[in-house]
C-alpha cells in the first residue's frame, strides 16, 4: 500500500522516470520552455526547481561549496553543458528571485489521445511579461481616472433642459383648460333656457281651457 506517498509515478519505474526527468530539465535549460503533458510539467517543477537553487548559491566566495553544488546538479542532470549553463546563464537572470522560478500554462488536449498538455517555462525568460508593459498599463489607468470628471458636468447639465422642456409642455395644457370649461358654463346655461320654453305653452293651454269651462 502507498498510504501518504504524494509522488506520481507516471506510469514508469524509478530509474526510467528520473532519466526522463534529466532530460526533460536538460531541455528545459537549453530551450528555455517545453511542451508536454501537465502530469509530466508538474512533476519537473518538484524536480528542477531545487537543482536551481543550489546553482544559485554559486555565487558564494566559498570555492570549495561551489564545486560541491556543482558535482550535486550533475548527478542530477548528468550533462555537462546543461550544468555549465545552468550555472552562467540561468542562475545570473534568476538571482533575485526567491523561488518559483518556472511557470505552467495548460494547452488543453492532445489530439491523439486527448492528454492534458501543457508548456513549462522559466518565468524570467520570458519576453512577453516585460515590466515595460506594466508601466505603460500604469499610465493608461491615470488616464481613466481622469477622464470620469468631463460626464459629471453633462449630467448636471440634463436637469436643467428636462425642466425647462417640461415647463413648456405644461404651459399649453394651462391655457386650453379655461376653454373647456368656458363650453361648459354656457351649455349649462343654455339648458334652462329650454326647459322655460317648454313650461309656457302648457301653462297658457290650461288659461284657455278654463276660460271655455266658464263660458
Amino acid at each position: 500500500m502507498r498510504h501518504g506517498k504524494k509522488i506520481n509515478h507516471l506510469s514508469r519505474t524509478a530509474s526510467h522516470r528520473s532519466a526522463m526527468l534529466a532530460n526533460m530539465a536538460c531541455s528545459l535549460i537549453e530551450h528555455k520552455r517545453i511542451q508536454t503533458t501537465t502530469a509530466k510539467a508538474k512533476a519537473l517543477k518538484r524536480f528542477v526547481e531545487p537543482i536551481i537553487t543550489k546553482a544559485k548559491a554559486e555565487n558564494n566566495d566559498n570555492v570549495e561549496r561551489n564545486t560541491h553544488n556543482r558535482r550535486i546538479v550533475f548527478s542530477y542532470l548528468r550533462n555537462k553543458e546543461a550544468v555549465s549553463q545552468l550555472f552562467a546563464e540561468v542562475a545570473e537572470k534568476v538571482a533575485d528571485r526567491p523561488g518559483g522560478y518556472t511557470r505552467i500554462i495548460k494547452l488543453g488536449n492532445r489530439l491523439g489521445d486527448n492528454a492534458d498538455m501543457a508548456l513549462i517555462e522559466l518565468v524570467d525568460f520570458n519576453e512577453t511579461y516585460d515590466t515595460g508593459a506594466k508601466k505603460k498599463s500604469t499610465r493608461r489607468r491615470k488616464k481613466t481616472a481622469d477622464a470620469p470628471a468631463q460626464p459629471a458636468a453633462t449630467k448636471e447639465e440634463a436637469p436643467v433642459e428636462e425642466v425647462a422642456a417640461t415647463e413648456e409642455v405644461a404651459a399649453p395644457e394651462a391655457d386650453a383648460a379655461p376653454e373647456v370649461e368656458v363650453a361648459t358654463e354656457e351649455s349649462v346655461a343654455e339648458e334652462p333656457k329650454a326647459e322655460e320654453s317648454t313650461e309656457e305653452p302648457s301653462s297658457e293651454a290650461d288659461d284657455d281651457t278654463k276660460k271655455d269651462a266658464a263660458e
